[in-house]
């Protein structure tokens, strides 16, 4: 791996449309000099910036990128910041983070939480300033509180359907959905995350790559056959349904050997919980033939999917057209001392810098602000960029959840389609490790395939070089399920 990888020409395209960092910075200083910068206490002046964000603390880290809590100086908006070691990359991987981003900038659904504000990019860092989801991730949530109820776990699964019919719709697959992806924001809403595995399909090209985690696996990825795209990802939604109702996985295993031979077996319990209507809806999901597997275009007219909402049946969502000419928007940014020439070229490129992300932040529902921070336009003024080395913090400790589980309810049936005896009522699935691999068990960079490895060992890393949780720290597994509470399907 070298140390230090120019960007590639191929992702000019990219790379044009965002601001750098360091050419930028004399303009900056210059527009602040127009404005008048707003006095700091002393405390406030020494925190780590980057541009016109304060680093508040890590929330994410991986073996090179880490993701920081941040809030919008001049808008007080909360913001998680992807921050990328790009010395550390080689071309083949920064290819897949451009990948990223040039998706980051198709993708627009309120149910997905890559929405990119802004790019800033020096020499050896990219800064990717995305929207941040307070609420933690549905893997905590049902750690915390327990499987969902049918009624509760239909609204969030609707969102999640909604998001990735959306993606298919741009021609985009995730390959990568499960439970620790799926994050929350502050009212509880669905918001699809970690697009890094993500890809742009087209008819009649198969994708060859095995990425994500192996529980939420589709059986054609362990079989090593090639794919359209869309039907991985209907694999996971099923698997996700079944997590949500029953706090359980459908598939899982003492190693991946255990694992891959449940999932292509294909059978898995049925909570006695369990309405009929989601069983059906579970078989058009996990389904062996990934042919005939339901199309999410189907599923949402499923019965189980719209109980409780015939008057507003699910369908593709149809993506409104960008307002970038909210006059009340482009004043306040005047008064903050950003030329309007500038601020309507910025917003017809969409350059995504920094003039873009103070127009889409101040069209965001307002974040609490801290008592040094002013809502108040007039009072508000660009920051001052401050040196890449500012970029410290820990990150946050988490509480491991114990659960034991219950072995007093009974399981109901059998699915007729796909593994595993699942635990009822407070059994959880247990962190994912997400992978990536080829036909021959490497990586796309042609580097083995490395065995997970176990919270505090020294197993090497990850395939993939980006975080795998944007916007969610690494955590310990959730502890193995107590022998005896189930047994194995005969």
């Amino acid at each position: 791996m070298s140390t230090k990888t120019p960007l590639p020409t191929v992702n000019e395209k990219v790379t044009e449309s965002h601001t750098s960092h360091s050419n930028g910075r004399q303009e900056l200083s210059t527009r602040s000099g127009r404005t008048g910068m707003r006095s700091r206490s002393s405390d406030e002046s020494q925190q780590p910036h980057v541009g016109n964000y304060r680093l508040l603390k890590t929330i994410g880290k991986g073996n090179f990128a880490k993701v920081k809590l941040a809030r919008h100086i001049l808008t007080g908006r909360e913001v998680a910041i992807k921050i990328i070691d790009k010395t550390q990359l080689n071309p083949n991987s920064l290819q897949k983070l451009f990948r990223e981003v040039r998706i980051m900038k198709i993708l627009n659904h309120p149910n997905i939480a890559v929405k990119l504000f802004e790019v800033i990019e020096t020499e050896r860092t990219l800064y990717l300033v995305m929207e941040y989801a307070s609420g933690g991730e549905v893997f905590d949530y049902l750690v915390a509180h327990g499987r969902m109820k049918e009624k509760e776990a239909r609204a969030k699964f609707r969102q999640i359907v909604s998001a990735v019919q959306y993606c298919h719709q741009k021609h985009i697959v995730h390959r990568d959905l499960k439970a620790e992806n799926l994050l929350l924001d502050a009212d509880m809403n669905i918001k699809i995350a970690d697009f890094g595995f993500s890809n742009e399909f087209t008819l009649g090209n198969k994708l060859d790559t095995f990425c994500g985690s192996p529980p939420y696996a589709a059986p054609e990825l362990f079989q090593g056959k090639k794919y359209d795209g869309p039907e991985v990802d209907v694999w996971s939604l099923g698997v996700i349904l079944y997590t949500l109702v029953s706090g359980s996985l459908p598939f899982d295993g003492q190693n991946l050997k255990e694992l891959r031979e449940r999932v292509l077996r294909g059978k898995y319990r049925i909570p006695f919980y369990m309405s009929t209507d989601c069983e059906n809806l579970l078989k058009r999901f996990l389904v062996l033939n990934p042919a005939k597997r339901g199309t999410l275009e189907q599923i949402m007219k499923d019965r189980w999917i719209n109980s409780g909402f015939e008057e507003d049946e699910l369908k593709p969502y149809t993506e409104p057209e960008l307002d970038i000419t909210d006059q009340k928007r482009i004043d306040v940014m005047v008064g903050m001392g950003y030329n309007l020439e500038e601020i309507q070229d910025s917003l017809a490129k969409m350059k995504y810098d920094e003039i873009t992300a103070t127009y889409l932040l101040l069209g965001r529902k307002a974040s609490e602000l801290e008592p040094s921070d002013s809502a108040s336009s007039s009072n508000l003024s660009l920051a001052k960029p401050r040196p890449n080395s500012e970029l410290n913090g820990q990150s946050p400790s988490h509480l491991k959840v114990h659960r034991s589980v219950s072995s007093n309810h009974k399981q109901r049936r059998y699915s007729e389609q796909v593994g595993q005896n699942v635990p009822p009522g407070m059994a959880h699935p247990k962190r994912s490790q997400t992978t990536t691999a080829d036909n021959s068990a490497k990586d796309e960079s042609g580097a083995p395939l490395r065995k997970p490895s176990t919270p505090g060992g020294r197993g090497g890393p990850p395939s993939s070089p980006l975080l795998g949780n944007a916007n969610n720290p690494n955590k310990a597994d959730i502890p193995e399920r107590k022998k005896g509470a189930t047994t194995g399907p005969t």
